[in-house]
């Protein structure tokens, strides 16, 4: 169901809250947290509902969707959207959308409807505030997500994180990478166990979570790594062994190869936004490897 509620207030929006509440039964029970979702532009809207939906199934929470529609506009105005059941996922979407004035007041407007006693997370889907947690609707929340991919210069984007890190930040370009993570440090973990003597992260030019996977590895290895624009791949170098996994850039199976061992078929397909997103609703607190991997960005080798 989906109600639309055009020049409005945030009272009527929440009184109609309270009705739908009534008539379709108690939609925001055992909701573990707040989503604020502020996108830059209608182009990415649907797609963040969209995920955010498929993420409640997970983390059942309400979904605020905050959008500036007109900023240079005289007047101020409020159009709300409201969407529950089929349309909401495990629990109720809110879509404020804010011409003029009040689209500078986006945190005063969205506070009415933050969930009691309940943790928010707030999420930039495209065009984030240089420094998060300094950001109104950042200053809101104990958890801020951002996501470099869909920046003007995703490289510059992600490399901009660590400048306005805070504690409770991430980006989704780290959560992209978490199986490639977990598949190198499993070969690793099988003998010989040698240092690492050098890495190497090829892939798409415009791809920040491969520059934070080489990042990361920087990190963790002593010798260099390099990023370089080719084949989808990333390569460990040992005295005795070369460990490459490498994929198709559309491709769903990763091949991992080892030095005078047979090739091994993994599953590995790019993971969907909603599958990022839920996996960082589902850890609250500081994550001191994100922030290693992306102070890691800076001993990369690019060529």
């Amino acid at each position: 169901m989906i109600v639309d509620l055009e020049n409005t207030t945030t009272n009527a929006v929440n009184k109609e809250l309270d009705v739908l509440r009534e008539e379709g039964g108690a939609f925001t029970m055992a909701r573990v947290l707040t989503l604020v979702i502020a996108p830059d532009s209608e182009t990415v809207l649907e797609e963040s509902i969209e995920a955010a939906n498929a993420a409640s199934r997970e983390h059942p929470c309400r979904v605020i969707v905050v959008l500036p529609v007109d900023r240079e506009a005289a007047d101020p105005k409020l159009d709300a959207q409201i969407r529950v059941g089929h349309d909401a996922g495990a629990g109720e979407v809110v879509v404020l959308k804010l011409t003029g004035p009040l689209a500078a007041q986006a945190s005063s407007v969205v506070t009415p409807f933050l969930l009691p006693d309940t943790p928010v997370v707030a999420w930039w889907p495209d065009v984030a505030p240089r420094v998060p947690a300094q950001d109104p609707l950042g200053q809101l929340a104990i958890r801020r997500i951002t996501d470099a991919t869909y920046g003007a210069d995703p490289l510059a984007c992600i490399k901009s994180r660590l400048e306005g890190y805070t504690p409770g930040d991430t980006d989704l370009a780290w959560s992209r990478i978490t199986y490639w993570r977990a598949m190198l440090t499993s070969a690793l973990d099988q003998g010989p166990h040698e240092p690492i003597q050098s890495a190497l992260v090829s892939g798409r030019k415009e791809e920040p979570a491969l520059d934070i996977l080489a990042g990361w590895l920087a990190s963790r290895v002593d010798g260099p790594v390099q990023r370089a624009v080719g084949d989808l791949k990333v390569e460990l170098v040992r005295a005795s062994e070369t460990i490459r996994l490498s994929r198709a850039q559309q491709g769903v199976t990763a091949t991992l190869s080892r030095t005078a061992k047979p090739d091994a078929k993994l599953p590995l397909a790019r993971r969907e936004t909603r599958d990022c997103l839920a996996e960082d609703m589902r850890r609250l607190d500081a994550d001191a490897i994100y922030l290693d991997a992306l102070r890691g960005i800076d001993k990369v080798q690019y060529t």
